[in-house]
């Protein structure tokens, strides 16, 4: 195996392990937050995690990648004044415009939802959402300076810190509510901005001056990217708003216990993703297509050899899972887990598309595939919530996943000659390349 064939795998690997220090942490929370809340009250934490994300993800996902970008290396030193002021004036902007939405519209959307006490945490979110504001622009600031001590501490102190609090609650039987969640979470936020300052600080040193051109190239640079990212999570959060509307809360809270299983498997996933994005970038432009088809399908091969086994793994044992990690009061999320986990299989293939067709300049083709997934999502969810409930919602993902595999596809195979059965041969020698290489050393 060449030194660009180990790349990205011993890259991965590495990932993958810095990934699960956060699962572990996101998965205590998990654990202990499903045994102190009724379900109904676990339904209603969810949605409300759902829909900051989408606040935070609308100011965050315009300016983050722009920020790194341009000041890493894309533009002169004596410009980063301009250029932090212009992030700082776009991240400014879209949070007023975001805390006037949030209070017009938080009675409305609690209402929507069926959970009342939605409104009040919603508007007590608008505190949350100014910390970690400032705390994102001082960790793109550390990471385009290439520092990240900053970054990893402030965000584990920051998970931490509602981990503690709820294994203190869990240990002494000590009774919570969701509003006191909030009001930790606030405070956990400005702890972590004080230390994501704590380490920015020295590259602080700037005045402010605020170019026209730099918001607008920022803006441009981040646009389809920023709108992919939007959509992306609404179609993963439609579901679950619809099941609150349509039924209950608890029953959108059974359903948010089954992704949150099938997204442990999203983590060679996410992490693999992170670096085929350069190397597929770099090799379009040193090697052409035939390099970025192979890295697409070696890639995807990879994960799959990954995730098959997790796959079969959690079938067989798919009643332990459920009641080791969530207990027995979730056990109707088993036949919604076991769909859940069919359209884990497509998973691996839609994400590196979007990273391939990033890579390679067609973003806006990225753009109206999830669009276009979205809209699937939204209908075939309001059809099949009506007619078969809870699990309804899983039939609509899974038809969805499909629909968005055959389409992606189709645009891979037009753009890059790609064959999705080649993944699954990839898959395959997986195995024996990885003895081979890192366990027998041949």
């Amino acid at each position: 195996m060449s030194t660009k064939d180990q790349y990205w795998l011993k890259s991965g690997i590495i990932n993958i392990l810095q990934n699960f220090s956060g699962t572990i942490i996101n998965l205590t929370t998990f654990f202990i937050l499903v045994r102190l809340l009724s379900k109904n009250d676990y339904g209603v934490w969810g949605l409300y995690l759902q829909t900051v994300s989408i606040f935070e993800i609308v100011r965050n996902g315009l300016i983050s990648s722009a920020l790194i970008k341009f000041m890493s290396g894309s533009s002169d030193k004596g410009e980063h004044s301009q250029i932090m002021s212009a992030a700082v004036t776009i991240s400014g902007t879209i949070t007023f415009a975001c805390i006037v939405i949030n209070f017009l519209f938080a009675g409305h959307l609690a209402r929507l939802l069926k959970a009342p006490e939605l409104e009040q945490m919603f508007h007590w979110y608008n505190i949350v959402f100014l910390f970690s504001g400032a705390l994102t622009q001082f960790n793109c600031i550390e990471q385009a300076n290439f520092k990240y001590t900053g970054v990893f501490v402030s965000g584990l102190v920051r998970q931490s810190i509602l981990c503690v609090f709820l294994l203190i609650n869990f240990s002494f039987h000590i009774s919570t509510n969701l509003m006191s969640l909030v009001y930790v979470q606030m405070f956990a936020v400005a702890i972590g901005s004080l230390i994501a300052w704590f380490y920015v600080r020295d590259f602080l040193q700037f005045s402010y001056s605020f170019s026209k051109g730099w918001a607008m190239r920022i803006f441009n640079y981040g646009k389809y990217a920023f709108a992919t990212t939007v959509s992306s999570i609404l179609s993963g959060t439609i579901d679950q708003w619809m099941l609150a509307g349509m039924i209950s809360p608890a029953a959108s809270g059974a359903f948010n216990i089954a992704v949150r299983i099938g997204n442990l498997i999203d983590i060679p996933t996410n992490a693999i993703a992170t670096i085929v994005f350069p190397q597929s970038a770099k090799r379009i432009e040193t090697e052409g297509k035939g390099a970025v088809k192979y890295l697409y399908e070696k890639s995807v091969g990879t994960i799959l050899a990954m995730v098959i086994p997790a796959i079969i793994f959690l079938y067989f044992f798919n009643s332990l899972i459920i009641d080791l990690i969530a207990g027995d009061k979730y056990a109707d999320t088993v036949p919604i887990l076991n769909i859940t986990l069919l359209y884990c299989i497509f998973g691996p293939f839609g994400r590196q598309v979007g990273v391939i067709l990033d890579s390679i300049g067609k973003t806006r083709t990225t753009f109206l595939i999830v669009i276009f997934n979205t809209c699937v999502i939204l209908g075939l969810n309001y059809i099949f919530i009506r007619k078969y409930g809870v699990i309804g919602a899983a039939y609509a993902t899974l038809i969805s996943n499909v629909v968005g595999f055959v389409i992606a596809q189709v645009i891979l195979w037009r753009e890059l000659k790609v064959n999705a059965l080649n993944a699954f041969v990839y898959a395959y020698k997986f195995y024996p390349e990885f003895i081979n290489r890192y366990i027998l050393k041949k």
